[in-house]
């Protein structure tokens, strides 16, 4: 029983490692937020909040969750854009996106904009009339109720990073279930409501209707998005390079992502053996190599890798990395 058991439990983590290596691999732009710049300044009381970029966080967290995509570390991204000197008006460009991708070495990249963030307002006065400022909030002469209803909306597409192509396109809207007299709980208005205190990425903003809204956009696009991953090409791309370093089991390869390679690949180390030539004309028909080892990528830039190699006998510069067929 304990034998069979092992054989099972081999199996399950041969294909759990198998599906791992199929996975496409993402990134995330900060969404563009222009359209909605204003209503997040008076929303945050005048504070400076980049909501762009903590919805694109936000995805991230839930793509990750979710498990559908391997999806690139934030700072991996922002160290490429500041290395390209991109600007914020570049978050929505599908070309801007692709190239990005392409240094990155991934298969597509999402980008977006919010097109609504704040409030769907419901007013009521009773028995009296209603002016401007605080007076038009809750009404004079009667009884006033000013009720927030959070709304959110958002626009993502997937850009394929070999072609700059749209591959899909998902829209997701989050809309509060409750509603207050404030977005974010803090008084009859959000301006000057404590709103500097939130943070996008804090626990306090989740709770709040306009956090629940946000959330609820953020769930319903990432859920359109994982639909859509087989809509993604596949693309085999066969590396071939040579060894530059050895350091003990790291090696450093003279191939990196403008070839293909990606962190987390694996690749065949050969060392070059009997070449074959036709007898005829000289021609080298076949070279017969002997694999040595495999070596997993652990960083990788445009023009050079860096990984970890497995094997009995340690290659020398020289010999030959490529894909394993």
């Amino acid at each position: 029983m304990k034998k069979v058991l092992g054989i099972i439990l081999v199996t399950l983590t041969m294909t759990s490692g198998a599906w791992a290596q199929t996975k496409k691999r993402i990134a995330i732009m900060d969404f563009e937020f222009t359209a909605v710049q204003d209503a997040a300044k008076q929303i945050f009381g005048g504070s400076s909040q980049d909501v762009g970029k903590g919805i694109a966080d936000m995805m991230v967290t839930k793509l990750v969750q979710d498990g559908v995509y391997s999806v690139i570390e934030r700072q991996a991204l922002a160290k490429i854009i500041s290395e390209q000197n991109f600007s914020n008006s570049d978050r929505a460009n599908p070309e801007t996106a692709a190239k990005i991708g392409r240094i990155l070495g991934i298969d597509a990249m999402v980008i977006g904009s919010i097109t609504q963030f704040g409030r769907d307002d419901q007013h009521r006065n009773i028995g009296g009339s209603a002016i401007g400022g605080i007076t038009g909030r809750y009404g004079i002469g009667g009884v006033g109720t000013h009720k927030a209803k959070a709304v959110v909306v958002i626009s993502a597409r997937l850009v394929d990073t070999n072609t700059g192509e749209i591959l899909a396109a998902a829209d997701g809207k989050g809309e509060s279930t409750r509603s207050g007299t404030s977005l974010l709980g803090g008084g009859g208005s959000d301006a000057g409501g404590g709103g500097g205190n939130f943070s996008m990425g804090s626990s306090n903003f989740g709770s709040t209707i306009l956090g629940e809204a946000t959330n609820a956009a953020v769930a319903d696009a990432s859920k359109q998005l994982e639909d859509s991953v087989g809509k993604l090409p596949t693309v085999v791309i066969n590396v071939s390079g040579l060894v530059a370093d050895v350091s003990g089991d790291t090696l450093i390869l003279n191939v990196g992502t403008k070839a293909g390679v990606k962190v987390g690949d694996h690749l065949g180390i050969f060392h070059k053996g009997k070449e074959v030539r036709d007898p005829a004309t000289g021609k080298v028909l076949k070279t017969i190599n002997i694999k040595l080892g495999d070596i997993t990528i652990t960083e990788a830039d445009e023009t050079s890798s860096t990984g970890t190699f497995s094997g009995p006998t340690l290659p020398k510069v020289g010999d030959v990395a490529q894909t394993v067929q």
